[in-house]
């Protein structure tokens, strides 16, 4: 029989097209994944995923079944606000403090949804760049801090978004074109373009170039494609969220390189306080936030 479980984890399947990736998604092992596939595939009598090669692809059925699992889970999301309503608890503030600023860019198709399903939630962004987002939280100067820490610290809660490689970002012409995969080496006589926040803050920097002894000078820049031109424009090297320079890539205004022969990884959390947290404006916001994220964003990874 179909259940919920089941859609969910479809979902996953489909978005990740992968049974490790989806396992990690929905919280399961992957033998329990593979299960729940098992038994749809012996009760509907029909293939519901195929292999291709290291993926994995839906079956006509399985399509089938997620296009009612978007309908249905949508539904279940919709219902849950109308509860929320009913008990009351539907008003407050979310005021959104980004550590990472590449991710305006899927974060404000995010806001307008999230302000047309609660209208009564002052929706807001933090403006400027912090050098402690955690402290504006404690502080009370933000509801929501979306970046890469995850410290444990008293009273805040990480809520996991995904995993995502950065890679080096050059202009077309430059010198390093020739190579697939960028090493420390590589970057101690360029001038490498950041966003105006601490070293202490640049997984590149703290990963990577610190603790090879190589200390580049630094370009700064507020805005992701300032921070483009200026790489187009032979000023420097970044090191960018893949999905943040996605289609500047596919246009050849830049072109992009692996650093390190594994790349350089990160985590994205959802910071709150531990009071707010289970708010059904901000569990919704959260919801809405990773689905959109795993629908729209390539090559990113669920976080257990």
């Amino acid at each position: 029989m179909l259940e919920l479980r089941h859609l969910r984890t479809l979902t996953a399947l489909h978005e990740t097209g992968s049974v490790s990736r989806a396992a990690k998604r929905v919280h399961l092992t992957q033998s329990a994944l593979s299960h729940q596939i098992k038994v749809l595939q012996s009760h509907y009598g029909l293939p519901i995923i195929q292999r291709r090669g290291q993926s994995i692809e839906l079956t006509e059925a399985g399509k089938r079944l997620v296009a009612l699992s978007g309908k249905v889970l949508e539904e279940i999301q919709t219902a849950e606000r109308d509860l929320a309503r009913i008990s009351q608890q539907t008003s407050g503030s979310l005021r959104i403090a980004l550590e990472c600023h590449t991710c305006f860019d899927w974060l404000m198709p995010i806001m307008d949804a999230f302000r047309q399903h609660w209208p009564e939630v002052e929706l807001d962004l933090v403006s400027g760049f912090h050098s402690d987002p955690i402290k504006l939280l404690e502080e009370g100067g933000a509801d929501v801090v979306i970046g890469s820490e995850c410290q444990r610290r008293r009273g805040i809660v990480h809520h996991p978004l995904f995993r995502f490689e950065i890679l080096a970002v050059l202009a077309p012409e430059h010198t390093l074109r020739g190579k697939r995969i960028l090493q420390a080496a590589d970057f101690a006589d360029v001038t490498l373009i950041t966003y105006p926040v601490p070293e202490e803050r640049i997984d590149l920097i703290r990963k990577v170039l610190r603790p090879a002894g190589i200390h580049p000078q630094r370009r700064t820049a507020e805005l992701t494609v300032a921070i483009l031109q200026l790489v187009a424009s032979h000023r420097g090297i970044a090191a960018l969220p893949s999905w943040g320079i996605k289609s500047y890539v596919d246009h050849d205004y830049v072109i992009a390189r692996r650093i390190g022969a594994s790349g350089l990884w990160s985590d994205l959390y959802v910071s709150t306080l531990k009071e707010t947290a289970s708010r059904p404006y901000l569990r919704d916001f959260l919801m809405t936030a990773k689905n959109a994220c795993f629908a729209t964003l390539e090559g990113i990874i669920p976080l257990a």
